[in-house]
């Protein structure tokens, strides 16, 4: 075995192989994925505290907020280090710091949650210095590659100059103090060079040497981990109902939290991701920005869950409808989204997909019926949890065709 591969010393930021063989995430990599863990799941009992008091649009405009932020930060790296892993000591330490910028931005979200609905002034400062400390980090990674990768340093210097930009101004917008409306107007201008630079740098100037699969294997590992807030909520759900023995009610919840987290699962690793990307890689920016409502949508319904953990212990403002409409409405709005992101990414569209749509909208109103005339809410909850399903059946009976003829389209070469 070589020093090079015991030791951990300084390597050249050159770029890895785009086509390099068995490439998968790495150990650091799953460590940085924890950071946001904890920020993701800060984020949805934030938002099923706030929708148990009944305050539904702050809960809304607060979690639509926290996730853009949570995921860009995330996205930010794992992009990079698609291209740039050089995993020695400097990298790592750098990434270290990156995880603690993380875990201070967490910090911040209930506060922002809590002046959304209470404040005249919206309260990210704790956010925005989380931001700072990733930003730091973030812009010295670039740095680095400017001076090792310098064929790729417009590109490099590209996304330096926009991150500092954007950040400057995330800082202004937090040290003044204006109304909430008209904060989340003005914020529209620093998202806008967020999510612009890179499209610019990638587009115009070359772009980095990011690896196909290996991009959809992180984001396919941070699906995983939103999913894993519909265990938390299904396990907070039996909490509050688990005494002395298991009952009915609870083997229900733990079958219905399951079976919705199963479910949303199955859906998503159906998609050929990794060969999309690999044979396209122009639909990247579609691909990569379009998983924010996805990641959005998977943690909000284990935020559902665990608002029917408060109606169960009877902490809620909201009836047994309301409650459930927090677990269904994210539901409906993650598998919807999936079919317009695959109809997107792919270009194509199977006229099956629509019936498919339909059976889902029948299965996710049907429990809101039931919940309206009384029936006990574990029931309606194991109902709504089979409006995955109705996709994982309809794929594996005859949707895997589609797949298999998209692929089969997608590598032919495009013609204008």
């Amino acid at each position: 075995m070589s020093d090079a591969t015991l030791r951990h010393r300084t390597l050249p930021m050159r770029g890895r192989d785009p086509d390099e063989e068995h490439r998968s995430a790495s150990t650091l990599e799953l460590l940085f994925d924890l950071s946001f863990v904890v920020a993701f799941g800060t984020a949805a009992n934030a938002l099923a505290h706030t929708l148990a008091e009944d305050h539904v649009v702050a809960g809304i405009v607060g979690f639509a907020f926290a996730t853009f932020a949570i995921s860009w930060a995330w996205i930010n790296f794992t992009w990079f280090a698609s291209a740039y892993d050089t995993d020695d000591w400097l990298y790592r330490l750098t990434t270290m710091l990156q995880m603690v910028g993380v875990l201070v931005f967490a910090l911040g979200l209930p506060a922002m949650f809590k002046s959304i609905h209470g404040g005249d002034t919206l309260n990210n400062d704790v956010m925005v210095w989380g931001y700072v400390v990733m930003r730091v980090a973030m812009v010295f990674q670039w740095w680095r590659a400017t001076r090792q990768d310098t064929d790729r340093r417009t590109v490099h210097g590209l996304y330096v100059v926009t991150i500092v930009v954007a950040q400057v101004m995330w800082c202004a917008l937090a040290l003044v103090d204006l109304p909430v409306v008209t904060t989340f107007v003005l914020m529209c201008v620093p998202l806008l060079i967020e999510t612009g630079g890179p499209y610019v740098a990638e587009r115009r100037y070359g772009g980095t040497p990011w690896h196909a699969h290996h991009v959809a294997e992180r984001y396919g590992l941070m699906v995983i981990i939103a999913l894993g807030e519909g265990m938390i909520g299904t396990m907070a759900s039996i909490a509050v109902l688990v005494e002395d023995e298991v009952t009915l009610e609870v083997a229900v919840l733990a079958a219905a939290g399951t079976a919705v987290t199963f479910g949303m699962w199955w859906t998503y690793f159906s998609l050929p991701h990794g060969e999309i990307l690999h044979l396209r890689r122009d639909r990247s920016f579609v691909w990569g920005y379009g998983h924010m409502p996805l990641f959005g949508a998977v943690v909000a319904v284990g935020a559902g869950l665990h608002v029917a953990a408060y109606y169960l212990d009877d902490h809620s403002y909201l009836g047994p409808v309301g409650t459930l409409l927090t677990v269904a409405i994210p539901l409906g709005v993650y598998l919807l989204a999936l079919y317009g992101f695959y109809a997107v990414i792919t270009r194509s569209m199977d006229p099956f997909h629509l019936l498919l749509i339909a059976g889902t909208v029948v299965v996710l109103v049907a429990p809101l019926w039931m919940a309206a005339s009384g029936i006990d809410l574990e029931w309606c909850l194991l109902a709504l949890s089979l409006a995955p399903w109705v996709t994982v059946v309809g794929y594996e009976a005859h949707g895997y065709r589609h797949n298999a003829k998209v692929l089969e389209s997608l590598e032919r070469p495009e013609t204008d």
